[in-house]
């Protein structure tokens, strides 16, 4: 399977001054898809401008025509698969069929506690999530004329409904972050992609070379769990979100370290990789001109 390229643009600029223009950009430099965070909120950027996921994403459906398009991720952390499941499907058919679901299980962070509640645990979070995404999937998939009915631990629905369904049928895909046990069970038996970061251990003082082998142990892992279900891990699209790894933002110096480290994880298996569009005096900084340059010629040179 052949390598494919994407990038993550951050929500943080005025549609009018500069989002537009890098949506449409995106496309015109061939990326494979454009995703962005579905945060309230996110780190560094607290205290100044972020739009909603959605709203973006429908804006950038209406100024595109051939990229894809979807979350990095979306997490229970304030979403309900009911209220979700109606604007995926809104944002599917405006986007004539471009929109991949990134969801994961969430984290601790200031989407955690803006409702007001106490951050959940790990295991409310896996407890969470495991409900999450099956309701979510039973909610898109078909053409939402029969009414789905739900009573869980964490979620319900009573006869939601979600005519006309997906324009992507059975429904649009799903890219399941994970990296612990039931997150892979969880990507095996719904995901048509898996997306992983990297080993969050290996960030601060990890080598690219221990990096490598830990994403190595989750391809495995990811595997097992596939096989479970009696499913062949080689179907599965496998995405890597760079920037949290030990090589943080090096690939993006020059092409030669992109195509090295693309090529070293596409020997892995990785089908994707998904790089940040770059964001001035940010974690996310980067020479607009080798991006550019990345964008455009890494693909060929990796074959």
């Amino acid at each position: 399977m052949n390598m494919r390229l994407s990038t993550v643009i951050l929500p943080h600029r005025r549609w009018h001054e500069g989002g537009r223009a890098a949506w449409q950009r995106a496309e015109e430099l061939g990326f494979h898809g454009a995703y962005t965070y579905d945060h309230l909120s996110w780190r560094t950027f607290r205290d100044g401008p972020w739009f909603g996921a959605v709203p973006t994403l429908t804006a950038a459906a209406a100024f595109t025509g051939r990229i894809r398009l979807g979350t990095l991720v979306t997490s229970p952390n304030f979403r309900h698969p009911v209220t979700l499941a109606k604007e995926l499907i809104s944002l599917d058919d405006v986007s004539g069929g471009r929109v991949t679901l990134g969801v994961g299980a969430g984290g601790t962070g200031f989407d955690a506690t803006v409702l007001g509640q106490e951050p959940w645990s790990p295991r409310e979070r896996a407890d969470r999530f495991a409900e999450f995404v099956p309701l979510l999937d039973r909610l898109l998939t078909g053409d939402g004329t029969d009414g789905v009915s739900y009573a869980g631990d964490f979620y319900s629905a009573h006869e939601a409904r979600n005519i006309p369904g997906c324009v992507q049928r059975p429904r649009l895909p799903f890219a399941v972050a994970a990296t612990g046990p039931r997150g892979l069970r969880l990507a095996a038996r719904y995901g048509q992609a898996w997306v992983t970061t990297g080993d969050p251990k290996l960030f601060e003082n990890g080598t690219p070379e221990q990096s490598v082998e830990a994403l190595r142990g989750q391809i495995g892992r990811l595997s097992e769990a596939c096989a479970a279900v009696g499913r062949d891990v080689a179907g599965m699209d496998k995405v890597l979100l760079t920037g949290f790894t030990p090589d943080r933002g090096r690939p993006l110096e020059s092409l030669d370290a992109f195509v090295d480290f693309a090529g070293r994880h596409r020997e892995l298996g990785f089908t994707e990789i998904v790089v940040h569009w770059p964001v001035p005096d940010s974690d996310f900084a980067a020479d607009e001109s080798v991006f550019e340059r990345i964008a455009t010629e890494a693909v060929k040179q990796l074959g």
